[in-house]
């Protein structure tokens, strides 16, 4: 099969543990370049935090961002497409959030939004290099409808909050998570995958030949649907399972070592 469109997610999969962009990946994406494929970063990400990684790389392609509701040109700027949560769901997802004590971030246009600074928008902060805005009581009354929300949580804690949100917003949000204690609440329809795909077909390239690699919940959408579906050695059981193969590890080079394997 002929790869023509390798899509791969950000953290724990193109980056390594140090959220850096390996030597060898890098010149792997960059041999790929050279011969015609288009390389394309996937991620749950806000767009101005993808995009320093994406001019490294000197990728002038659009960048899939907030897991699939902003799809946006590298060097262009250029919105190909935008699905943001309906106003009304955010609404009601944050005064539930609230009401619960949930902590839940709001993406405003590419600012992130949080009431007050916790441990959590630390966290996120330090993972994203990205600042918080504390709006206060203002992230519970958006005027514009965001990108999508994210909740997190304590570990332990997690997969409750997970199943009371979905249960309480079925039909109304589509929910999957980027890290163990990352809940991501998107517009129905919203993934990784039909992104992917739209990009794809902007390019004349059909699903068959794209490659996907990705770690997390939020990349089953696009590992399924790929014409090759790859898990980094360090993905979650379930990614694994829905690949078609896996690769080495995020600390281990497994972008590279796949797009060696299949294109060079």
């Amino acid at each position: 099969m002929t790869v023509k469109l390798i899509a791969s997610d950000m953290d724990d999969t193109l980056l390594n543990s140090n959220t850096k962009i390996s030597e060898r990946n890098a010149a792997a994406i960059h041999k790929a370049i050279a011969k015609g494929i288009v390389f394309m970063i996937a991620t749950g990400r806000m767009y101005v935090s993808v995009k320093p990684y994406a001019d490294a790389l000197g990728l002038d392609v659009p960048l899939v961002t907030y897991n699939g509701a902003l799809v946006k040109g590298s060097k262009s700027g250029k919105v190909y497409y935008e699905h943001p949560l309906k106003l009304d769901t955010a609404l009601e997802l944050l005064a539930y959030c609230k009401e619960k004590g949930y902590y839940i971030q709001s993406y405003q246009g590419d600012e992130l939004w949080v009431k007050e600074e916790t441990v959590f928008s630390a966290e996120y902060e330090r993972i994203s290099g990205i600042k918080a805005k504390p709006v206060g009581e203002k992230l519970y009354h958006p005027e514009v409808a965001p990108y999508k929300l994210l909740a997190m949580t304590k570990p332990e804690e997690f997969q409750k909050v997970w199943q009371d949100i979905q249960q309480k917003f079925a039909g109304k949000v589509t929910v999957t998570s980027s890290r163990d204690n990352f809940l991501e609440l998107m517009e129905p329809g919203v993934n990784k995958w039909n992104a992917v795909k739209a990009v794809a077909a902007s390019y004349g390239i059909r699903p068959e030949e794209v490659m996907c690699i990705g770690d997390s919940n939020n990349d089953l959408s696009m590992i399924e649907n790929a014409g090759i579906g790859v898990a980094v050695a360090n993905a979650k059981p379930a990614v694994q399972a829905a690949a078609e193969l896996v690769t080495a590890s995020n600390d281990e080079d497994g972008v590279a070592e796949v797009i060696e394997r299949f294109t060079l």
